[in-house]
């Protein structure tokens, strides 16, 4: 059975064959409904893909407004200071924020935005999972949620975008390494599923093909300090000749820096290491983190500006915003051996 736009109550009662009020009460679970009703009822709302929309009884309940967010691993820095621009922002708005991390996983993803319709969200800022499917943008489409998608845009859909410039900061940041003599540089970090690895990948290899330079390495690892160390170990097992590392965030940047310094290396003067997000740990670690900034706090902020303005101007022309990285120079770059 294939439905074209929002299933409301009363479609899913025609297509069951019964009232409204009859469908209402095997929705809610009340009511003297027999079981072949029942079953048929709900057996129907799966297949029409219906999810109860509390958002009407909770304007008329004068209930303070909520807006929901999705991200991909809230345990990242990164991901915690852009909710905290969010939230304060939301807050000094009065609204609320309630933040759900799906990680990646998209029948998690597919619940967590179920829920948010259900609980009356007023709208929803979200970070896509990989390969989200066409059917959960159709979703949030069919129930007319305002929608803000974060750092993966979703090709073909017309939700507000907020995103970096990842192409353009790491070419500048592969720039900057060669311009100190560097050239032996890894890309380090991101997973190979990632559009955003994807994108910051091709401002490296960019970087190496304008000053022609041929050696290239792209090393995996997961964007966290611990999976950073145990990576950067198999990295220079593999490449003992690397001088510089461009990393897909600073999380993984962080984590090189610790086995470079277990190795007895230093970071800045044996191996170079660049960041990206400039999340508050860059700057106070030792060495200090050379990074991209993009200053997620203030990302934040922009997102919870872009989905009070969506919900407030329904009519308003689609809204794409990309945050231009800018870097930082710190500690843990400097020229190689020849270059000095």
């Amino acid at each position: 059975m294939k439905i074209k736009g929002r299933t409301t109550l009363k479609t899913l009662a025609k297509a069951s064959g019964v009232s409204v009020a009859t469908a209402s009460q095997v929705i809610r679970g009340v009511g003297r409904i027999s079981e072949h009703t029942r079953k048929r009822v709900l057996s129907t709302a799966e297949k029409m893909n219906y999810i109860p929309d509390g958002r009407a009884i909770s304007m008329r309940s004068g209930e303070r407004p909520e807006i929901g967010m999705i991200i991909q691993e809230l345990a990242n820095p990164f991901n915690a200071e852009v909710v905290s621009g969010v939230s304060d922002y939301l807050e000094g708005h009065g609204y609320f924020v309630s933040v759900l991390d799906a990680r990646n996983d998209i029948e998690r993803q597919k619940r967590n935005i179920e829920a948010f319709i259900r609980s009356a969200r007023g709208g929803l800022i979200w970070v896509p999972a990989h390969n989200t499917p066409s059917k959960t943008v159709e979703l949030l489409r069919n129930y007319s949620i305002p929608t803000i998608t974060f750092l993966r845009q979703i090709k073909g859909a017309d939700f507000d975008h907020i995103g970096i410039k990842n192409t353009e900061g790491t070419e500048i940041a592969t720039d900057y390494l060669i311009n100190l003599g560097h050239t032996k540089i890894a890309y380090f970090g991101g997973d190979t599923n990632s559009d955003v690895r994807q994108d910051r990948v091709q401002g490296y290899e960019l970087s190496l093909k304008k000053h022609s330079i041929a050696w290239k390495v792209i090393w995996a690892s997961e964007d966290t300090k611990q999976s950073g160390v145990g990576r950067l170990h198999d990295l220079l097992s593999a490449h003992p000749d690397v001088t510089a590392l461009v990393c897909n965030g600073d999380m993984v940047a962080l984590g090189a820096c610790l086995a470079l310094q277990s190795k007895g290396l230093q970071p800045g003067k044996d191996v170079s290491v660049i960041g990206f997000d400039n999340v508050m740990d860059a700057k106070l670690v030792t060495p200090s983190l050379t990074t991209m900034a993009v200053n997620p706090y203030r990302m934040g902020q922009i997102l919870a500006e872009t989905i009070l303005k969506r919900i407030n101007e329904t009519e308003h022309p689609q809204i794409t915003y990309f945050n231009n990285p800018e870097l930082i120079i710190r500690s843990s770059v400097g020229p190689t051996e020849v270059a000095k």
